[in-house]
């Protein structure tokens, strides 16, 4: 295969990542393993950022419509690119994996990772790319970039990918090798303006050189690259599609509702994606405990039933208040190896802020408790227990019956205050996240456990006798 040698870039390319600023002289020469939606798109993006590609696929026919210029797929404008690319001696393809790494610095691996037969994701090609990989580098000695772009679970890129490279291979990853999963977030149809204008580049990467490469080949289109670990951007290309599936579905099932009640679901819909406050944002996204209070879980209901008497099904909607109550669970079960303990509970109320207590998650975790012969007390600064908040008390134990008790005894169960309260506490149960908390928190006595359902910190104690829900 005749290539041209690596192009030299005169002016040094700077990036920085915290204070630290790194200067790249040379521009890689990458190879592509899959010549799909990804990775016909990555070559001619990255040819016309001025980078030199080698496009590698076991399909002849897509081989030779990338050596002449030709897209192989539909895609707007990456005609074009491509025949620049091969026009100006950036572009060039093969059949051959190994002798695609052995002439290039990284390979990006965009192979097919269809769904197998148990539901799961099948690592046939993954394998095979990284095995081919692997007996390339075995006949390198400079250093090598693998980055992953297939959506995998988390963990494939280590337990799989690595595995297979360094056993083919005989190379240590970071010494020899380096690793990165760096999700794509290209839409089929404007995948080149996606490239060139990214929601978000993210890159997990296996050691610092690994990651300074991979950063330096994207310092051209996006100079806030995000950095993380390997198993969560593996994760985040997931919850991306699913979200995107799950806003697919709620709309459907707002049109659904709306047709058989005569209502134009645009119209509807239209005035919904103009709240940027709340409804497109990333309020309610951050993993915590359940939803509860006075409008959700009634409105949740109101829906099903309104979908019920008209004929209409909506089995996301009718999802919610179950996955509710399964958080609700998990929290509970979080706390039977607590068994004949004391567990405090900060945070009484459904939020802070607020002294509304219907529906309020947390009581139901109490109310457990207490069934099961526990010994709880809690405190909520929000609670001032007089003829105002007993009409809540008494809406409360009238429309949730199994926290009835828990009414009755709930004035007796509250403390002064959030220190007496984990002094009193083998386990806290933290339903909110404030400051008056969080300090309660960390002044604890040596062996109280907490229980976060509110993510009081935003890096995690590394403490074990600290545990969230959710993370």
């Amino acid at each position: 295969m005749n290539i041209a040698s690596p192009l030299r870039d005169e002016a040094a390319v700077g990036y920085a990542r915290g204070s630290i600023v790194v200067a790249e002289q040379t521009k890689p020469a990458n190879s592509v393993v899959g010549l799909g939606y990804v990775g016909a798109v990555s070559m001619a993006c990255l040819s016309h950022l001025g980078f030199r590609m080698v496009g590698v696929d076991v399909n002849m026919e897509k081989v030779r419509s990338i050596r002449e210029g030709r897209s192989p797929i539909v895609e707007d404008r990456l005609g074009d690119l491509l025949a620049d690319g091969v026009r100006d001696g950036r572009i060039d393809a093969t059949q051959n994996l190994i002798a695609a790494v052995l002439d290039t610095d990284v390979t990006f691996l965009s192979v097919g990772t269809p769904t197998s037969k148990d539901g799961g994701c099948d690592f046939t090609f993954v394998r095979q790319a990284s095995r081919a990989i692997g007996q390339a580098l075995a006949m390198k000695d400079t250093y090598h970039v693998v980055v992953l772009r297939c959506s995998v679970p988390p963990g494939t890129t280590l337990d799989v990918v690595v595995p297979e490279i360094a056993q083919a291979s005989g190379k240590k990853l970071g010494q020899d090798f380096g690793v990165c999963f760096n999700p794509e977030f290209l839409r089929e149809g404007v995948a080149v303006s996606d490239f060139f204008e990214p929601p978000k580049t993210v890159v997990g990467a296996s050691d610092d050189r690994a990651e300074r490469t991979v950063s330096a080949i994207y310092s051209a289109i996006d100079k806030k690259v995000i950095f993380t670990s390997i198993e969560a951007a593996e994760m985040v290309k997931y919850v991306d599609n699913v979200w995107h599936a799950t806003k697919v579905a709620f709309g459907n099932e707002v049109g659904r509702m709306c047709k058989k009640l005569g209502i134009d679901s645009h119209d509807v819909m239209n005035i919904f994606v103009r709240d940027l406050k709340l409804n497109l944002s990333p309020y309610y996204l951050k993993p915590g405990f359940a939803f509860g209070g006075s409008c959700l879980p009634k409105e949740v209901r109101a829906v099903g039933h309104i979908a019920r008497e008209i004929g209409v099904c909506v089995p996301l909607f009718d999802s919610l208040l179950a996955t509710n109550q399964v958080h609700i669970a998990e929290a509970v079960k979080l706390l039977e190896p607590f068994a004949g303990q004391r567990i405090g509970f900060l945070g009484v109320t459904f939020k802070p802020g607020t002294d509304d207590m219907r529906e309020s998650p947390t009581l139901d975790v109490m109310a457990a408790m207490l069934a099961r012969g526990q010994a709880i007390t809690a405190y909520d600064p929000n609670l001032d227990f007089g003829p105002l908040l007993q009409g809540q008390i008494d809406y409360v134990r009238h429309a949730v019956p199994r926290q009835a008790e828990l009414m009755d005894k709930l004035e007796t169960l509250c403390v002064a205050n959030a220190e007496t309260l984990v002094d009193g506490s083998d386990i806290v149960v933290v339903s909110h996240a404030t400051e008056e908390f969080r300090a309660a928190v960390k002044c604890r006595r040596p062996g109280v456990h907490v229980l976060d359902l509110a993510r009081l910190f935003k890096e995690l104690p590394q403490d074990p006798t600290y545990q969230g829900i959710a993370w």
